[in-house]
């Protein structure tokens, strides 16, 4: 439960606002294709997000959830990905329901709204542009804009001092154990959905704050709490 108004929302991009798996699974299965490796499918790499696209390459090639090292033909990959999802980004991915309706009731208030995503800039960028999601948010932080990536806590606490926010005064809204692990360690408050890409598990486990069954939700909740709460 929530026991403070926050003074930033940080929101996470795949599996929290948007469902991109569709597309993503496309570019990942025509890489394996192009190497001649068997296609794994969108259940499969619905399991592989989260982490990144490096990683996602990583587990897509070695079928292992934690790969130790970069198979050999990890450079290549990479590359067909890229250039794969650059030309698909945006064919399958939809908004989640309810997402919309939170960002313009967010926005009404002034309230300070940031994306936090591991997704690279080149793809950020293009997604939010083609779902509509630009004009809402402060800052948008990419992947690549940082030496760390979710769960580091680097980029929520260089997003809250971009923004000149304190980060115990800020609540990340997400749907991963990375979002989880970042919001934790950077002193956030954490709201999850029970959508997205969680393995499977569900977003119990990560003991949020706030949990909500749609974002529409959200702003009902963190508006209605007093400013300056403690």
């Amino acid at each position: 439960m929530l026991r403070r108004r926050p003074s930033l929302i940080a929101f996470d991009l795949d599996g929290t606002l948007v469902d991109s798996a569709p597309d993503i699974a496309y570019a990942v299965d025509q890489m394996l294709l192009r190497l001649g490796l068997e296609p794994q499918g969108e259940e499969q790499v619905r399991c592989w997000i989260g982490r990144g696209m490096a990683m996602l390459v990583r587990r897509a090639l070695t079928g292992c959830l934690w790969p130790l090292e970069d198979p050999p033909q990890m450079a290549e990959a990479q590359a067909i990905f890229m250039a794969v999802y650059q030309d698909h980004l945006a064919e399958r991915t939809t908004l989640y329901e309810g997402a919309l309706p939170c960002l313009e009731a967010l926005r009404l208030e002034s309230l300070p709204l940031a994306l936090v995503t591991n997704k690279p800039a080149r793809f950020t960028h293009a997604l939010v542009n083609a779902m509509g999601l630009e004009g809402f948010f402060d800052v948008v932080a990419s992947g690549d804009d940082f030496a760390h990536q979710k769960p580091h806590p680097e980029p929520l606490l260089k997003t809250a001092e971009r923004i000149g926010v304190d980060p115990l005064r800020s609540l990340m809204v997400g749907d991963s154990q990375a979002d989880a692990e970042a919001a934790r360690q950077a002193g956030f408050m954490l709201a999850c959905v029970p959508y997205g890409y969680h393995g499977g598990e569900g977003v119990l486990r990560f003991e949020p704050d706030l949990l909500l069954e749609t974002l529409e939700d959200l702003p009902g909740q963190v508006l209605s709490l007093p400013i300056g709460s403690p």
